[in-house]
Order: structure tokens, then C-alpha cells, then sequence
């Protein structure tokens, strides 16, 4: 691209450039499989954010981004330098890089709140949230929604028009009309890094993010593209930006695993779910599954645990009725989906259980040990643990390969 677009530049046959994609897509950002090098160096013709700044954002002539499919990561920090982006509605924006550790390094945490708003962009960047090109739109990162066939001829007939002034040349870096005053500044930066610290305690890089937002905003925009130039850099070699890229290929990986996906084999039908342990995770696991249509066996220890755990899953059904989510009748078909037993009898059967116990290590062995005797050979048994090892809960059975790790989360 960078050689391209400077030729571009050059040729006094050309008045305006627009960038888009191939195969029906923008561009998915900057290949993920470069970090595992580790520091990235510049190498001719890639693109930095120097170039995207000095070069295609303060040319002189106009670009427009024509999107369709995904503009992600790095895709959409090239599509915001641009003076103008049309898309079609269906398209994909967004900045996920913190679900890796990292921050937008190319810009990216500077033009976002000047297009969108500060609180939408801290929204979009802190949950790696993207948006579709029609809400895109109605927030102001898209100037224009138009079909896939009219895509390309809409942007040539923009960037024309930009240069002929007939529309504004806008410089993202430079808009400050969708930025609060300063003290309304403060407060949504403040309460942005309160709600990270309890969602993220552990990690850093979702307040690093908060910070470069604030330094470009306070300080003004190159001062921002400078710490986050810094920041990018310096948390690319966190130990958290390593591991989360390691889940990141690991997850990937699972749909490619030899002499087993290649082999047509296809997942077993799973109909009946028993869960040990009924209370408050118990209950909305029981809940998540009658919800899709499980048949679900539920076991406490006496009458009184068992129901109010049944108790526990009517009231999360129930919510959803006043939610809308859910009418009086479907409540009464998946409530039909549930039983309650106090013993393993009804086990046999069972596709999968799932313990959901206190986290004592030796109440767990003799679950499972139970479940050993009570379960058919094919049952796959889960613990809902986040501490204990799975070795030491199966210790007192006969198939420790047989247990597996689910833990869940709404």
C-alpha cells in the first residue's frame, strides 16, 4: 500500500485516492503471527504511524475508505486516517486489540473518540466491541451507507467531491466537535478506569488504553500518537500480550487438530445434562441449559438444597419473562425440562455431568467416585472448579481422562 499510495501522490493524472479491500473484505488488520518475532521493525513499504499521518492524512489530495466485510485493528486505523469512509451496512468495525494485550498502535486510540465520542470509543476499545456499518453510521466513524454494487463508484464520486469543495475535508486527528469539555472529560476518563480495575484487577493494558485516550485528549492529539506509539511497544512484550496470543492461536489450533478433524467425525448428540449441586452457579448452569432445550437432572443433597435451587433457576426463568425474552408459556416448557433427585439413579442415562460443588477437594473425589459407578462408560464428566487440578479430582476414579474443565460465565 505504501508504495502504491505515494505513487499516487506523485501522478498529476491523479486528483483523489480511495482505498478498499479485496474479496469482499477491508482488511483484518496487521498479521497476528508477527509479534511471535518479537519487536516489530519497520520494513519497507509497511505501513507506520508516521506515514499514515504526516503522508496520507495531511496530503494534499483526499482518500476515501470504501469498506465492506471486516475493517478490524489496523484495518480500521487506515480507514479512520481517510477523509471520508462509506460503507455497506452489513460491514464490521472495530479495534479488538486489547482481547490480545495490546492497544490500537496505529492511531487508533486518537481518532476513535474524535469520530465517535469519548464514551463510545472507550466502549469499543475496552470490550474489543466492533459495530456494523449501519450503527457505524448513526455514530458518526462512517459518513455514508451504500450497497456493495455502489461501494467503489460512491467513494470516487466522494473523494471527487472533496476535492472539487463541495464537501468538507475533515482530519480525523484534528476533529474536536464530538469531544466534551474538559471537566465532563475527567469524569468519564475517572469512571472508565474505576470499571477497569474491577473487571481487570490483574492486568494492565485495559488502563494503559485509558491513559494514552486521556494524554491525546488533554495534551493534544501528536502528544497522544507519541505515548501511544510508546505504549503499544512497550506492552506488544507483556507477559500478558503473551499469553492471551497464545490462548488466541491455541483456540484457533482446536478446529485444526490432525487425524481428527480431517477424519468426518461429528460431535455426539448430547439430549441429557445431570449437574451436581444446586446453588447459585449450579442453578444458572441449569438455567443456561433449559434454556436451549436440555433435558436436565438436578441433584442436591436433602429436599431443603434442592429447592431452592429449583427455586433459584424459576426466578432466573421468570426474569426473563419480564424481560421479554421469554413468554409465560415457553417458561412452563423449559421448566418442564427439569428434575430434581437427591440420588445418582437417574444418572444412568446422562450424556454429561456437571459438578458444581464447593471447592473441596475431598467432597469432589467422592462425587466423582460416585459418578464413576452410577454413569455409563461414555458420559463425559465436568467440573465447574477454578482451582482445583483436575488430576486430583479424578484420583479416586478409574478414568481420570474422563473429566474436563467447564467453567461458564454470562
Amino acid at each position: 500500500m505504501k508504495r502504491d499510495y505515494e505513487e499516487a501522490l506523485r501522478r498529476s493524472d491523479v486528483k483523489a485516492i480511495v482505498l478498499t479491500g479485496a474479496k469482499g473484505r477491508f482488511s483484518g488488520g496487521f498479521d497476528i503471527n508477527a509479534f511471535q518475532n518479537g519487536p516489530k521493525n519497520e520494513k519497507p513499504g509497511s505501513l507506520s504511524i508516521d506515514f499514515l499521518t504526516d503522508i496520507v492524512e495531511d496530503a494534499q489530495k483526499p482518500s476515501v475508505a470504501a469498506i465492506d466485510g471486516i475493517a478490524l485493528g489496523g484495518g480500521l486505523e487506515v480507514a479512520m486516517v481517510c477523509h471520508a469512509r462509506v460503507s455497506t451496512s452489513s460491514a464490521q468495525l472495530g479495534l479488538p486489540e486489547l482481547q490480545l494485550g495490546i492497544i490500537p498502535g496505529m492511531g487508533g486510540t486518537q481518532r476513535l473518540p474524535r469520530l465517535v465520542g469519548l464514551p463510545k470509543a472507550l466502549e469499543m476499545m475496552l470490550m474489543s466491541k466492533s459495530i456494523k456499518g449501519v450503527d457505524a453510521h448513526r455514530f458518526g466513524l462512517i459518513d455514508a451507507i451504500v450497497s456493495a454494487n455502489e461501494l467503489i463508484n460512491t467513494a470516487c464520486f466522494w473523494a471527487l467531491e472533496i476535492v472539487e469543495d463541495k464537501r468538507p475535508w475533515f482530519r480525523s486527528l484534528h476533529r474536536t466537535d464530538k469531544l466534551p469539555a474538559l471537566e465532563e472529560v475527567k469524569k468519564i476518563i475517572n469512571f472508565a478506569r474505576v470499571q477497569a480495575q474491577k473487571q481487570s484487577a490483574n492486568v494492565q493494558h485495559p488502563l494503559v488504553c485509558i491513559d494514552v485516550i486521556d494524554e491525546g485528549i488533554i495534551s493534544g492529539p501528536r502528544a497522544g500518537l507519541m505515548k501511544e506509539s510508546l505504549s503499544a511497544k512497550m506492552l506488544e512484550m507483556s507477559q500478558t500480550s503473551k499469553s492471551l496470543r497464545h490462548v488466541f492461536f491455541a483456540q484457533r489450533a482446536t478446529s485444526k487438530i490432525p487425524n481428527i478433524i480431517n477424519l468426518g467425525l461429528t460431535p455426539r448428540r448430547i439430549q441429557k445434562v445431570a449437574i451436581v449441586g444446586g446453588g447459585l452457579m449450579g442453578s444458572g448452569i441449569a438455567t443456561a441449559l433449559i434454556a436451549n432445550n436440555f433435558l436436565v437432572i438436578l441433584k442436591e443433597v436433602n429436599e431443603h438444597f434442592l429447592d431452592a435451587g429449583i427455586s433459584r433457576i424459576k426466578a432466573n426463568l421468570q426474569s426473563f419473562v419480564k424481560k421479554g425474552e421469554m413468554t409465560k408459556g415457553d417458561y412452563e416448557k423449559k421448566l418442564s425440562l427439569l428434575s430434581g433427585v437427591l440420588d445418582y439413579e437417574q444418572f444412568r442415562d446422562a450424556d454429561v455431568v456437571i459438578e458444581a460443588v464447593l471447592e473441596d477437594v475431598s467432597l469432589k473425589q467422592k462425587i466423582f467416585a460416585d459418578l464413576d459407578k452410577y454413569c455409563h462408560s461414555n458420559c463425559i464428566f465436568a467440573t465447574n472448579t477454578s482451582t482445583i487440578d483436575l488430576q486430583l479430582i479424578g484420583q479416586k476414579t478409574s478414568c481420570q481422562n474422563r473429566i474436563a474443565g467447564a467453567h461458564f460465565f454470562r
